[in-house]
């Protein structure tokens, strides 16, 4: 039997880079040499239990060297061989971890818009306490598979990510816009956040390799543009002005590009019309329209009478009225009592 044959126990050339190696036999044969590297431990397990621990070495499979295994001896077998789950743990740094997804949809505080945010990046990962991270994961997890563990890493730190990110940006610890910057604080929140998931595990995530956090390419788009916006309507002094400035700048690159149909014409002409409806008055650039003086009522001298504003004499006393001022009805230029046209624009003067 191949059993008989087998003389060394030890992780394959191809399965070193794994986190976890579990020997394919749960039958171990009596006085086997086990190799365990220097970056190894190896674990015998049964009913869920560590029940004998190998450091990096060469150990001989029995119940001398290991007396706990004394208890594991098969009688079926004639004492050859033993009947133990044997893991190999690697207690090296395993970099390079590939993690990402989308994290939350979360409203910026500032500009109040809903955006989607999405994580892409790396980590690495190594043990804590390698019996832990057997008897933790050995019942639900497969641990023959190398991607297991790290996928089921990979998908906490996910989760703690989420929370720390949504949390620190609702606080308004961190801005929506230039999360770039702000890459150290965020590491180190999930990083915490995530080790105290993994403690249980006997795992641990000692670093966060590169990653970036960034928002659906719409809503980066969308965020760009409002903020911009905001900064135009700021220097433009209100919305109106913004609008009709924007208008009538759609409008002539309408027509820079060949588009001068009758809808451009009209969105041009609709601006500049908007621009000067809502431009303030420039004394220096446009003539004030002097205003029309109105005729005074005299007032007669020795009574005090109101009289109308035509009249020569006193309509209450007689005595002749004063004579008044006299202004141009058209441009109100002041006119001598003589005075047949105005001076200034030419109109005939009133009697």
């Amino acid at each position: 039997m191949a059993w008989f044959e087998r003389e060394f126990i030890a992780v394959p050339e191809d399965r070193k880079n794994q986190l976890v190696y579990k020997w394919p036999d749960v039958n171990i044969r009596r006085y086997s040499r086990a190799i365990v590297n220097a970056d190894e431990i190896a674990l015998f397990v049964k009913s869920g239990q560590v029940v004998a621990a190998m450091g990096p070495g060469r150990h001989r499979i029995d119940a001398d060297e290991l007396p706990v295994l004394g208890a594991l001896v098969d009688t079926l077998t004639g004492n050859n061989f033993y009947r133990a789950e044997l893991y190999f743990v690697s207690t090296r740094e395993f970099p390079g971890i590939k993690f990402g997804g989308r994290l939350a949809d979360i409203a910026d505080p500032v500009s109040e818009q809903v955006v989607t945010l999405r994580v892409f990046g790396e980590f690495a990962l190594s043990v804590r306490d390698p019996a832990e991270l057997v008897t933790s994961l050995a019942g639900t997890t497969d641990l023959s598979t190398p991607a297991t563990v790290e996928s089921w890493s990979s998908d906490l730190l996910l989760k703690s990510m989420k929370v720390a990110v949504t949390q620190g940006i609702s606080r308004g610890d961190w801005p929506m816009l230039g999360l770039s910057g702000q890459l150290e604080p965020i590491e180190a929140a999930v990083v915490r956040q995530t080790n105290l998931t993994l403690y249980e595990y006997g795992l641990r995530i000692p670093r966060l390799g590169n990653f970036d956090i960034t928002l659906a390419p719409e809503d980066a788009e969308r965020i760009k543009r409002l903020a911009k916006d905001v900064t135009y309507i700021r220097l433009a002094g209100d919305f109106q002005r913004y609008a009709a400035g924007e208008l009538a700048l759609g409008a002539g690159q309408g027509f820079a590009h060949g588009n001068g149909g009758g809808d451009g014409f009209l969105g041009a002409a609709l601006g500049l019309n908007a621009i000067q409806q809502q431009a303030p008055s420039n004394p220096w650039q446009r003539q004030a329209v002097p205003a029309v003086a109105q005729p005074v009522p005299p007032v007669c001298a020795g009574c005090g009478t109101d009289n109308p504003a035509n009249a020569r004499f006193c309509m209450n006393c007689g005595d002749p009225l004063a004579a008044r001022p006299r202004h141009c009805t058209e441009c109100g230029a002041d006119l001598t009592a003589a005075a047949k046209f105005c001076g200034s624009c030419g109109t005939a003067a009133a009697s």
